[in-house]
């Protein structure tokens, strides 16, 4: 591994000028950070998505563009030096508002990335700037230049063998010489064309970029001071976790702990790259080491909580002791590049939930033409408002009585979709969205307090 940590801040950690100076400040309490890849600041990227929509008032756009200027001017104004990147923020905007028009007239994905990449691209030359204010040898790197993609607009899969070359070619022999900051989240396509990694693709860019230059270590810092037994926000006594497995948090993050996004452990397992996850606001107060080996290895690590699922049930009586029913389904769903996060099967019925990665928002869906596509072999029923709960832990396979302990506690509620069994480190089941809250509070008291 070479000597380079690599540090990752998220959209509140860069959503004004003083939490960007609070950025500034961590980097410069860490020499060995050569790379900072950073998000749009807060709030930039759902505005953008919402332009990318396709806004038809021309009055509405204008005011929509003028929010996005105001984030960005607003920490323009707190520079020593502001003109040496308002020209390049107010060139940004230009794209932003020509693409919105075009947006207005024709929605899609390819013009999406275009619009939604801005948000990175404007940031980037704000806190590079703050770092030069700071006397910090800072340059701004284009992240599209190295971070090569296929052209799955909305949620681009990069190409790992040409990122390692362009890395090595480009990327890593800056960052011997400086502090290079550059965009997470967004990609190019060998046309050279802009692709998202979806959304939450930040940390993703980052653990690429990690593994790409070998690093030491990859820190991700955000709003909150490492990983908690659950949401802080749901659950007051929820606790911080100070040492987590590479395999737990992998659960934590698949299963809706929005902490981390979900592929961003993959490049670090691969070449064991030990992960910090703290708060950009108060790094004093530490935060959590993921690792591969931990020295504790609890029952019950943690609950996590994803909402807006929809679930798809599936039947058919040809699907009894049948074959092959279930390979026609999953090859009409790849071949619409549907993707598929939980599955339940029964003699005559098949039930999945859809798993929403791409940049344009909102719940999953079954587009109308999959359902009429998968009605050739058999009923479908789409079901939407759903939240699924996972309960993460070790070994809970090897423990006899742990499920009464669970389930004791809500009997009360209807649950549905109850998955276990393809890994020893998580139980997860879907509820209704207007009790998941209190099924999280209830198990947290259960089995954490």
């Amino acid at each position: 591994m070479n000597a380079f940590n690599v540090a990752k801040f998220g959209g509140t950690s860069v959503a004004n000028f003083q939490a960007m100076s609070g950025c500034a400040a961590i980097i410069e309490n860490n020499p060995t950070t050569k790379l900072v890849v950073i998000s749009a600041c807060s709030g930039v990227t759902n505005l953008l998505v919402e332009l990318a929509n396709g806004v038809q008032e021309s009055q509405q756009r204008a005011m929509i563009i003028q929010q996005l200027a105001d984030i960005h001017y607003t920490i323009i104004e707190s520079l020593t030096a502001p003109q040496t990147v308002s020209a390049e923020i107010e060139t940004i905007l230009d794209t932003v508002r020509r693409a919105a028009e075009a947006a207005a007239f024709e929605v899609s994905k390819k013009l999406t990335d275009h619009l939604v990449a801005c948000g990175e691209l404007m940031s980037t030359y704000l806190l590079t700037q703050i770092l030069r204010e700071r006397g910090v040898d800072a340059v701004r790197f284009d992240a599209r230049q190295v971070m090569r993609t296929d052209d799955h607009y909305g949620r681009a899969e990069p190409q790992l063998a040409a990122l390692q070359s362009l890395v090595t070619e480009k990327l890593y022999p800056l960052c011997q010489q400086h502090v290079v900051i550059t965009q997470g989240f967004i990609g190019a396509d060998q046309e050279g064309n802009t692709t998202t990694l979806g959304r939450g693709g930040s940390d993703y860019s980052a653990a690429l970029f990690a593994e790409a230059m070998q690093a030491c270590g990859l820190e991700i810092w955000t709003d909150v001071p490492g990983i908690y037994t659950t949401d802080p926000r749901i659950v007051t006594k929820a606790a911080p976790i100070s040492e987590i497995s590479f395999s737990e948090a992998s659960e934590m993050a698949n299963f809706g702990a929005k902490i981390l996004h979900p592929s961003t452990l993959v490049p670090a397992i691969r070449h064991g790259i030990p992960v910090f996850v703290g708060s950009s606001k108060a790094p004093q107060e530490g935060g959590t080491w993921i690792r591969q080996q931990v020295d504790s290895t609890p029952l019950f690590r943690a609950l996590a909580l994803r909402c807006n699922q929809t679930m798809v049930t599936l039947r058919s009586a040809n699907m009894f002791h049948a074959y092959g029913f279930l390979a026609k389904v999953f090859e009409i769903l790849a071949k619409h590049k549907i993707s598929v996060d939980l599955i339940t099967t029964s003699e005559i019925s098949v039930s999945l939930t859809l798993d929403k990665t791409d940049t344009s928002g909102g719940n999953p869906e079954l587009p109308q033409h999959v359902r009429q596509e998968l009605e050739t072999l058999c009923t479908v029923e789409v079901e939407h408002d759903l939240c699924l709960v996972a309960l993460i832990g070790n070994k809970m396979k090897d423990r006899p009585g742990y499920a009464k302990q669970v389930f004791g506690v809500l009997d009360e509620f209807n649950l549905r979709m109850i998955c276990y069994g393809a890994s020893a480190h998580n139980l997860c089941f879907l509820v209704n969205s207007h009790v998941s809250k209190s099924v999280i509070q209830k198990l947290h008291q259960e089995l954490f307090e």
